[in-house]
This record gives C-alpha cells, sequence and structure tokens, in this order.
C-alpha cells in the first residue's frame, strides 16, 4: 500500500525553483512562489531560485549549472512547457537530461485530466535526471504547481513514501560511473 511509512525519519533535499518568463518579476511569480512555500512546508531546503527569460541556451545553461552544484538535488522549473514558439523548457530539459523520466509526464496528465479536462493535452510537463539531480519541467500556472507537487513531487520527494521515492535511489543515480572491481 501507498503511503508515508512514519517509522522512517524524514530527509530534506535541496531544491531548487526556476521559472521561465519572458515578463515575470520575482515579486510577481507566483508559480515560482507556489513551488517556495510547498518546499519549505514540506520540509526542503529552498537552495536557489531564479527566473530566466524563454530561451533554450540559458535555461539549459542554468539547468547544467544546478546539475553541477552539490548544494542542489532537485530541480524544480515552471513555465515555458506550452505549445507556443517562445515554449522552450522541454527541449532545454531534455538536452541536459542523461535519462528522461517519462512516468512524470504521464502520471501529470493523469492528475491534470482530473483538474482540467482535455486541455490537459496542451501540457508537455517532463521529468528527468542528469548528473545526479532530478530535473522537472511544470506548466506555468500557479494551479499546475500545485498539482505537481501535491500529487506527486511531494511523496515522491519524502524519503518515508512507500512502496519507493526518489530520494532513497538518489546516491545511486550516478552509480554508473563508480570504478568496477
Amino acid at each position: 500500500m501507498a503511503g508515508i511509512d512514519n517509522s522512517r525519519e524524514f530527509i530534506p533535499v535541496r531544491i531548487a525553483v526556476l521559472t521561465v518568463s519572458d515578463t515575470r518579476k520575482l515579486e510577481e511569480d507566483r508559480s515560482g512562489q507556489v513551488l517556495v512555500d510547498r518546499i519549505a512546508a514540506a520540509g526542503h531546503l529552498l537552495a536557489d531560485r531564479k527566473i530566466i527569460r524563454d530561451e533554450r541556451a540559458q535555461i539549459a545553461e542554468q539547468l547544467r549549472a544546478w546539475c553541477a552544484d552539490p548544494a542542489v538535488d532537485v530541480v524544480i522549473s515552471t513555465g515555458g512547457t506550452g505549445l507556443t514558439g517562445r515554449d522552450v523548457s522541454v527541449e532545454a530539459h531534455r538536452d541536459v537530461y542523461e535519462k528522461e523520466i517519462e512516468a512524470f509526464a504521464t502520471v501529470f496528465t493523469m492528475v491534470s485530466l482530473n483538474k482540467i479536462g482535455t486541455s490537459a493535452v496542451q501540457s508537455r510537463a517532463t521529468g528527468g535526471v542528469a548528473q545526479g539531480t532530478y530535473l522537472f519541467a511544470l506548466p506555468g500556472s500557479p494551479g499546475a504547481c500545485k498539482d505537481a507537487w501535491d500529487e506527486i513531487l511531494s511523496a515522491q520527494l519524502d524519503y518515508r513514501h512507500m512502496p519507493c521515492n526518489f530520494v532513497e535511489i538518489m546516491p545511486r543515480l550516478e552509480e554508473h560511473k563508480q570504478r568496477r572491481k
């Protein structure tokens, strides 16, 4: 049965939040703030927060910088996952991924379908792993950020969540780089 095993100790993870927008400033960033508030309420640590324009190379550069930073375990971006010409977050994420977490997009679509009906088809939310860091690209609406956190990420980023979670496999994400004896 899925759920929290209170016999396990909570392990906080360090999460960076990236808002992708050509127009928003920090004080207007409702989606990023939703994530920041939920990260803190869950007991995790905000490692960093930035706003970057919808420019694929700049987004990928920031993702790579956070992946190389040992003080960041997870990156969550919001914005730029739609279908318009300026929406390039998904492409930037995929430029960085070593492995894509295909089921994240599927589960996000299922959650969205229950909330917004067939409008869920317009989202291209994605998740992946690079350099031992989890990366998630969410739509730019506060509601989508709430849904992704409340319905998926809060459980998967909680070491106590059973039968499995992202935190417990963090030490093994880069085991392919370990020298074989």
